[in-house]
Formats: C-alpha cells, sequence, structure tokens
C-alpha cells in the first residue's frame, strides 16, 4: 500500500460527522476568498504604514504564487482522490495542492514582516506559530475532506516556502539597496 493510500484510508476511517464540518471550516479559511482577502488586508495596512516593501512582499509572492501554482498543476496534471472518499467537489488538478501552497506562501511572507517588527519575544513566538498552526491544519484539511492526497500537501507547503523564501531573499535585497541609495 502506497503512503498516500495509507493517509487517505486513516483519514477516511477517522471520519465523524461533527469532525467533517470542522474541518470543511478550516479548509475554507485556506481557500482562495480567504487568503486573498488576508493578503489584501495586510497589504493596504502595509502600505498605509509605509511599509511598501513589505507590502510588495505579500501582494507580490501571492500574485506570483498563484501563477507558479497553477503553472505547477497544468505540468503534473495529478488527479485527485477517488470520488467516493472525497467530500468536496474540485475539478482541477491535485498537484500541488493549492490551499497548502498559497497559505505557506501567506504564512513565511507575514511571518517575514512579523520578525522584523518591534514586539515583544513571546508575541513574536505566539504568532509565528500561530501561522505554522494556521497553514498545517489547512494542509492536513485537505487530506481528511480527500480533495488532496498527503503527497500534494507537502509538495505545496513546499513549493509556498520556497516561493515564498525567494521573495523574501528579492525583498531584502532591495530593502539593502534602498538603504545604500539613501
Amino acid at each position: 500500500m502506497s503512503f498516500d493510500i495509507w493517509v487517505l484510508d486513516s483519514a477516511v476511517s477517522a471520519r465523524t460527522p461533527w469532525l467533517v464540518d470542522t474541518v470543511d471550516v478550516i479548509t475554507d479559511s485556506g481557500g482562495t476568498l480567504a487568503a486573498w482577502s488576508i493578503a489584501s488586508v495586510l497589504t493596504i495596512t502595509l502600505l498605509m504604514c509605509s511599509r511598501r516593501v513589505d507590502a510588495l512582499l505579500v501582494a507580490g509572492s501571492m500574485l506570483t504564487g498563484l501563477l507558479v501554482m497553477t503553472g505547477l498543476k497544468h505540468i503534473f496534471t495529478r488527479t485527485r482522490p477517488p470520488i467516493p472518499e472525497r467530500l468536496i467537489e474540485i475539478d482541477s488538478y491535485s498537484f500541488p495542492s493549492g490551499h497548502a501552497m498559497m497559505t505557506a506562501i501567506l504564512a513565511t511572507v507575514v511571518a517575514a514582516v512579523i520578525v522584523r517588527l518591534t514586539l515583544p519575544r513571546l508575541v513574536k513566538v505566539t504568532m509565528l506559530a500561530m501561522l505554522a498552526v494556521y497553514t498545517v491544519a489547512v494542509g492536513l484539511s485537505r487530506v481528511y475532506l480527500a480533495a488532496h492526497w498527503m503527497t500534494d500537501v507537502l509538495a505545496g507547503w513546499a513549493f509556498g516556502v520556497i516561493w515564498a523564501g525567494l521573495w523574501i531573499w528579492g525583498t531584502n535585497r532591495l530593502r539593502h539597496r534602498q538603504a545604500v541609495l539613501t
């Protein structure tokens, strides 16, 4: 039995009506509307606070991340788990998980913004832990609802963190370049 089948079978056997309802809310919190709403509000807030490079980091990583994720889905063309187990009706490709990738991008770039804030250490650590729990919960919800195979989610997290890391690196270079010019 493959890893993906074993995880899917374990998730399906652990389903209860109340847990399915709870997990459905978690999966929605990482969907397009929620993630883009968070990113938009954060971008506008950062612009209003004159933190243009951080605003670019959040908006740019999310916009280009969506393009990369869509491209990867069309490159790999992996099918989703079978319908009887799948509790979500969706017709796009499965690999990588868009929910996992986009929440990983969002959580990673928000973490980079938080790290630069002047806040007590405990507050920063708590916020960073909440971001990690958020993206892990959303990713696992996709497996529980059989919208994705576990390897789709693992790849989504990996691609998301890598993409966000590239944006963090690029915006840090921009920040240093601006500091040299001023």
